[in-house]
């Protein structure tokens, strides 16, 4: 079948010549700031020529030929993160909230994850889980560079654990693997490999996906389902298989750069014709029932470390921080929380993820430009303080956790992050 023709389901001929019309365009990027690090003001000082989100706050839609945004020294800081504009309503339109307990189902590479944790303050628990270990990889670096600390990554197929887990959700995120129409434009690939066998194809993984989810939901929670594709076969009819085997509320979503199914009013389709972003689709689904929320049995660590973490835990030689219980034996636990370092004879190497999770330290240390760029090259910083740990702050962002010998400041940064930056 060809792709437009089996769009007439849902879309006149004038919102298919529309649709194509926008195809030929070019894609657009966005950034989603960390809020703990960058405010919007000084954003728009840096990069006066932004465009504001037309929905989300906090993000901009920028010019990637104007600002290479990728490899500017904010970007390697965690002040924002790279995304495209559609792909950041799924998140924002869930909304959780702070103490929620959240489940992303196919989170990686991570930019719902790191905007439900923003939402979220740091607070509650976010479990995020992907299929694919190598993803689950960029994932956590994404987690680290951006200094998130309320998520535990997983790898696990749910079809196999479902039963197992105990916890119910607040909140779940499924952002389902898809045919990738939505993507035309972007990727041209997803262009040439599209096929109405395809969407079929997916269309059942996704239906199986969503029951496994909406399970997964205490009463009164949300689930927000999302596809990057324009089919209706992936997006409403999904929806309508799972009306037709649960009991669910499917909650309005209105805006008017939404385009909304007429025939079928649920959900809202992200149309690049209509929108500043790429195809999506999103419905939020609402299990019956009051919400109530889980009071965490926090068991208060011994601190002596003197880190400031409600439950510390240990795997072979490092610590690993996080402020929500976690009990789930049933997941293959990727990372828990914040790495805050190796243990070697009872004195900690702080890792770099606990160094951007952090606001302050007892000792902190200011880098200018040159030391900043020699710092980011793997050199060591020639400068006279007194021994110890310091927080190396770039125009007061947490840049790295690194020890002094009284004369140098020696280089811990991962080598793999190591690079020569623009400032």
């Amino acid at each position: 079948m060809e792709f437009f023709e089996h769009l007439k389901t849902y879309l006149s001929e004038k919102e298919i010549g529309n649709l194509k019309q926008s195809l030929n365009e070019k894609s657009k990027t966005a950034v989603l700031l960390n809020a703990n690090k960058m405010s919007d003001e000084r954003f728009l000082s840096l990069y006066p020529s932004v465009i504001k989100h037309p929905v989300v706050q906090h993000a901009f839609i920028y010019d990637k030929k104007e600002y290479d945004l990728g490899k500017c020294v904010w970007h390697e800081l965690g002040c924002f993160y790279i995304q495209e504009p559609s792909a950041m309503l799924p998140a924002y339109l869930l909304q959780a909230e702070e103490d929620d307990v959240v489940l992303d189902v196919c989170a990686a590479p991570g930019g719902k994850t790191i905007q439900t944790s923003l939402l979220m303050k740091d607070t509650g628990l976010i479990i995020s889980n992907d299929l694919s270990r190598s993803r689950c990889s960029i994932l956590v670096e994404n987690l680290e560079r951006m200094g998130i600390g309320n998520v535990a990554v997983v790898n696990n197929d749910l079809s196999l654990i479902k039963d197992k887990i105990s916890l119910k959700f607040d909140k779940i995120i499924l952002d389902a693997p898809c045919s990738g129409s939505g993507m035309f434009r972007k990727d041209e690939k997803m262009k040439e490999d599209w096929s109405y066998n395809k969407v079929l194809k997916f269309a059942e993984v996704q239906k199986e996906l969503i029951l496994i989810a909406f399970d997964l939901l205490k009463p009164g929670g949300t689930l927000c389902y999302s596809t990057c594709s324009y089919s209706k076969e992936e997006d409403e009819d999904v929806v309508s298989y799972l009306k037709d085997n649960r009991d669910t509320i499917v909650l309005d979503i209105n805006h008017p750069l939404f385009y909304i199914n007429k025939k079928e009013p649920v959900g809202a389709h992200i149309l690049p014709s209509k929108f500043p972003g790429e195809g999506h689709y999103i419905c939020l689904i609402k299990k019956p029932g009051e919400l109530s929320k889980t009071k965490d049995k926090v068991v208060q660590s011994k601190n002596k470390y003197n880190l400031n973490f409600k439950n510390i835990y240990k795997f072979g030689d490092y610590l690993f921080g996080l402020n929500h219980e976690y009990n789930q034996k049933c997941f293959n636990v990727v990372r828990l929380g914040v790495k805050i370092g190796e243990l070697i004879k009872e004195e900690i190497k702080y890792d770099y993820h606990y160094a951007h999770y952090l606001k302050s330290f007892e000792k902190e240390c200011s880098l200018n430009d040159e030391q900043l760029v020699k710092y980011f090259e793997g050199l060591a910083i020639n400068v006279k303080i007194d021994k110890g740990y310091y927080l190396l702050k770039y125009d007061n962002v947490p840049v790295d956790l690194a020890k002094s010998d009284g004369r140098i400041i020696k280089n811990r940064l991962p080598k793999a992050i190591r690079k020569k930056i623009k400032l």
